[in-house]
């Protein structure tokens, strides 16, 4: 971030508090220049989707990863069950030497909800593992506090469906898990569609938003990272400055007590 703020995430200390995918772009060289001009310093990687590609395209992936010189976030998408997740995440944590997995277990193939079961059983295997798990949940307070009771440190609740860019459904059951948890890490992680959701989110006090299809789906998606670099800075400023709460009825800002100031001087 531009102000120079630091802050710390699974043991790592970070200037952005952008999180950036790595799919969906119309090229690897777009997906390149689209990391840079967002200045984030994590970026997620789907182990099983990128194993899918073509050789020479997923060298040329893997490649432009690690010259980015940023943290990577491997992740479990595609698993179906905690059995599943386990697998990918030990596999990730051998081929990309971090314990940090980004903890996906989906339950529905249409709305691509994750399974709350599920997803708090893998992470309590994988703690006791030794992973930092990074969970992608529902804004389910419930199970919110089952993960944290796991022992999970982050926490990263919906906006809404991934994909769908509808930003923050729930805002307030968001609002609910911040305030019930305020020494955990949360990160708003699915459903971003536009600059403004980004800021809506931090407003509400998370600590970072996590996005893909935002910035990989734009026409342009070089300026548009750059446009949620910008909201997010903006929303953290705003949390951190105290935004003016609504009211229900209309106050000047301009005070009419008295005689015109212009009258002062006739």
């Amino acid at each position: 971030m531009n102000n120079n703020e630091t802050w710390e995430i699974g043991g790592k200390t970070l200037n952005s508090r952008l999180l950036i995918g790595s799919a969906l772009y119309p090229s690897p060289a777009n997906m390149e220049d689209a990391i840079k001009e967002s200045a984030s310093q994590i970026v997620t990687v789907a182990l099983r989707r990128q194993a899918a590609g073509e050789k020479g395209e997923e060298n040329n992936f893997w490649k432009i990863i690690k010259e980015l010189n940023i943290h990577v976030l491997p992740n479990t998408a595609g698993s179906h069950s905690a059995k599943e997740a386990i697998t990918t995440a030990q596999m990730a944590r051998e081929i990309f030497d971090t314990n940090w997995i980004k903890l996906e277990v989906i339950g529905d193939q249409y709305n691509l909800q994750p399974d709350p079961f599920e997803t708090v059983k893998a992470a309590e295997i994988l703690i006791k593992d030794g992973f930092e798990v990074f969970p992608y949940t529902t804004d389910d307070l419930v199970v919110a506090k089952r993960l944290a009771d796991v022992g999970c440190k982050i926490i990263m609740p919906w906006g809404s469906m991934i994909g769908s860019g509808k930003g923050l459904m729930n805002p307030d059951n968001l609002t609910a898990i911040r305030k019930q948890f305020p020494e955990l890490k949360l990160i708003v992680d699915a459903g971003i569609g536009k600059p403004s959701h980004a800021t809506q989110a931090m407003e509400l006090g998370y600590d970072g938003v996590l996005l893909n299809s935002a910035i990989a789906l734009a026409q342009d998606p070089v300026k548009m990272a750059k446009a949620f670099k910008y909201a997010i800075e903006a929303g953290r400023f705003a949390y951190e400055s105290g935004t003016m709460q609504e009211r229900e009825f209309a106050s000047p800002s301009t005070p009419t007590v008295g005689t015109p100031f212009w009258h002062q001087f006739s």
